[in-house]
């Protein structure tokens, strides 16, 4: 049972550490996607709901010389009064004077925002005495920024400490991020495929050695492919190649027979013959590609070679595009994927989908509703599937 779901905020002043790292449009300063903003909704209702009060802290941008006006959390403020439907105050600062008074004088069914956190050097620090003043401003700490839980910061991994037990929790976002990771990881009906996509195989190394302990299938695209194709011996033109990664991708090779796990590389690609929304584009095997080419999608012939792999899965995780899906003559293969999951939930396999380019493909082919959990963090969910421990959960857990 959730802890949070239980939990009675009548009276209570509820510190939550919220994502409101958002992007904002650079000559407005209008916010241009409030996913993250909207997913934190759920938790703040509940707690007023209560009869509580809320304090809202997040970061916003990388502010590298103390406050600067692109990232001040002002600019928020109009858009979550809109959403919860009350007016939300503002403190110009997160520890200061102002932050302590307006934090003391909330009264139940209140909302107060905080200053961007990162304006000091201590909150990525991990500053124990940053962290307990912020400690300070409320009764209860709530963690619901799972987007930042790979964070050793002060106030998602160190503020904790200050808090008795029951005072500290997760909220219902960062409950159901933790449910649904930890549901592929550790309880994944088989067939399990994993669809690993983007553009280094050094980024993605950990993630594929901790799945093929897990994995029955591992579908990989993207750029990383073609490291792949080369360590086997293939041709790849001028597609992207990390050749320091050779030796690595022979040996992730190597253990997947060895474990029984079937990686799928793409049989072939859609090439142009240079990296342009307006390139020449063709054709071809993807361990023959021409001299002068470059791979920026998987071809048809691996579509409905991946289709096939999804739609047979029980558990899907999928992580990184097959292509640039930002240009339009590359982003088929991506889309191919997105219906393949979407269709093969319907029929009933879990699918979670996670990383920022997963993502915003879900979203922006219109299939985000149509899978079983999209994730709002794409560091954290990356790390989750690396194995590692995240500072932000642990600091809960303890």
């Amino acid at each position: 049972m959730s802890t949070f779901s239980q939990y009675n905020f009548k009276g209570q002043k509820a510190l939550i550490r919220v994502d409101f790292n958002v992007p904002l449009d650079k000559k407005t300063l209008a916010i241009t996607d409030d996913t993250r903003i909207k997913a934190a909704v759920p938790t703040i209702k509940k707690i007023l709901g209560d009869g509580g009060s809320v304090i809202l802290m997040s970061h916003l941008g990388r502010p590298k010389e103390g406050p600067e006006d692109k990232s001040s959390l002002k600019h928020l403020v109009s858009h979550i009064s809109e959403l919860l439907g009350t007016n939300v105050q503002f403190a110009n600062d997160c520890i200061g004077k102002e932050a302590v008074d307006k934090a003391a004088a909330l009264k139940p069914g209140e909302v107060l925002l905080l200053e961007n956190l990162r304006f000091y050097k201590e909150e990525e620090k991990g500053d124990a005495g940053f962290a307990e003043k912020l400690s300070k401003l409320g009764d209860v700490y709530v963690n619901d920024a799972f987007g930042t839980a790979h964070r050793a910061h002060a106030s998602t991994a160190v503020i904790a400490q200050f808090f008795p037990r029951d005072k500290k929790m997760f909220g219902l976002l960062m409950e159901s991020e933790v449910k649904s990771a930890e549901k592929v990881m550790n309880n994944a009906e088989k067939p399990f495929v994993a669809i690993i996509g983007g553009a280094k195989v050094s980024d993605k190394i950990l993630i594929i050695e901790n799945l093929l302990e897990r994995a029955t299938d591992i579908i990989i695209g993207g750029g990383m492919a073609y490291t792949f194709e080369k360590a086997q011996g293939g041709k790849i033109g001028n597609s992207l190649c990390e050749d320091d990664r050779l030796d690595t991708a022979r040996e992730l090779l190597k253990k997947a027979e060895a474990k029984g796990v079937c990686l799928h590389f793409p049989s072939d690609s859609v090439i142009a013959d240079k990296f342009d929304a307006a390139a020449l584009t063709s054709n071809a095997p993807s361990n023959n590609i021409p001299d002068g080419w470059m791979g920026l999608d998987v071809g048809p012939n691996a579509c409905d070679q991946f289709i096939n792999v999804i739609k047979r899965s029980k558990t899907i995780l999928w992580n990184g595009p097959m292509g640039v899906f930002e240009m339009e003559k590359f982003q088929h293969g991506t889309k191919c994927v997105a219906t393949a999951v979407a269709e093969a939930t319907q029929d009933g396999a879990f699918s979670l989908v996670g990383g920022g380019d997963s993502v915003a493909a879900v979203n922006q082919f219109g299939f985000s509703d149509q899978v079983s959990y999209v994730s709002t963090g794409g560091g954290a969910m990356l790390e989750f599937f690396e194995g590692k421990e995240l500072p932000g959960i642990a600091a809960i857990n303890k």
